[in-house]
């Protein structure tokens, strides 16, 4: 199992807005075939395993990182491919989340008599998939916050200068954060201070992924229609959305004409509700989001309790206290109100730091 979840690593850049699964067929104690699912629409991880096996997958066992599909999505059932091969045997780390699979691929196993173990691993099958195990039970994206500070939590110099608070290496690390995201989500004051690009810059060889490197969507919260008709965003390949309370047509359709899409979804006195927000996009099959903002708008996620993970690039130098801080968390009065976080993961990346934590609502 552990080999399948190695193998279902290698589509974390390409598979979006399908889950990452590996497979790994034994017979006699010998891995015979596999594989692991590259792309949407492509086969999936139990094919490309089948396929290397051939006959020998007959009587065999297999394990798979998630339970096999059992529906005609956009490629056959692989529980029937499964059952077809005349396995013996299938060890699944996961029940799929998805309520159109939900259990049935395993029950069409059993019901074909067909050993069925799962369980195995589970913790690291679900890691995996952490965008689309939240979009399929919590109905929202998994949100990853992604921030750059100097080491006394400095985002920015008064004036608003950012660039750049971090060395190359941090940068090029950030590139890998956005190849894995379905979609990066900003703030327009952001647009309006830095003329962001917000895409991926990364060859696929860089990504040991698949041709070609899929640009994740850029979405842009913009409560009045600010955006500039000629930001450097709307010129890029892949696709901006525009999520907006405005009201103004002219604007609305000098935006579209230049490329964007524009959505209204005003949560009431020209406010953009972060939660309205992630609902759209789990709606668009978006698993998870690098929300790449400042301060005003990485806070409103914070205080919503939207955010799962938190990046922190920390680099070795002091901007001092007239510098912008990484969140505006107006509400946070009394030490009882600290918002406490869970270490994950700390280590050097260039000359900086790379903190990972997760809130602990």
């Amino acid at each position: 199992m552990a080999q399948a979840i190695r193998l279902a690593s290698q589509g974390v850049y390409s598979t979006h807005p399908n889950p990452n699964v590996g497979c790994v067929i034994v017979a006699q104690g010998t891995i015979v075939g596999s594989g692991w699912h590259r792309r949407a629409g492509g086969p999936h991880a139990e094919i490309h395993a089948l396929g290397e096996a051939g006959g020998k997958a007959r009587n065999a066992d297999v394990y798979l990182t998630l339970e096999p599909c059992s529906h005609h999505g956009r490629t056959p059932p692989c529980a029937d491919a499964l059952i077809d091969a005349g396995v013996r045997r299938v060890v699944v780390a996961m029940q799929d989340p998805n309520p159109l699979v939900a259990g049935r691929g395993l029950e069409r196993l059993r019901a074909a008599g067909i050993d069925v173990e799962t369980g195995i691993m589970q913790d690291q099958a679900r890691a995996m998939n952490p965008g689309f195990v939240s979009r399929m039970q919590r109905g929202v994206p998994w949100v990853r916050v992604k921030l750059a500070s100097s080491l006394d939590g400095r985002s920015a110099m008064a004036s608003g200068e950012s660039k750049w608070i971090t060395g190359d290496a941090a940068r090029r690390d950030v590139q890998r954060l956005r190849a894995r995201s379905s979609a990066i989500v900003t703030g327009i004051g952001t647009v309006l201070a830095d003329d962001p690009s917000m895409n991926v810059r990364l060859e696929a060889q860089q990504l040991k992924g698949v041709e070609p490197v899929r640009q994740p969507l850029r979405v842009v919260m913009d409560t009045k229609l600010a955006m500039p008709v000629q930001a450097k965003m709307l010129s890029l390949p892949g696709d901006t959305l525009l999520l907006t309370g405005g009201q103004d047509n002219g604007r609305r359709q000098a935006l579209q004409q230049a490329g964007a899409e524009v959505v209204a979804i005003d949560g009431g006195q020209g406010r953009l509700e972060p939660e309205a927000a992630l609902k759209l996009l789990a709606d668009r099959e978006i698993n998870e989001v690098l929300l790449e903002c400042g301060p005003t708008l990485a806070g409103a996620f914070l205080a919503a309790q939207l955010v799962d993970e938190l990046v922190l690039y920390i680099a070795p130098h002091l901007m001092g206290d007239s510098a912008r801080g990484l969140f505006h968390l107006p509400g946070l009065q009394q030490m009882r109100d600290r918002i406490a976080l869970e270490w994950l993961d700390v280590r050097q990346v260039g000359d900086a730091l790379r903190v990972t934590v997760r809130p602990r609502y």
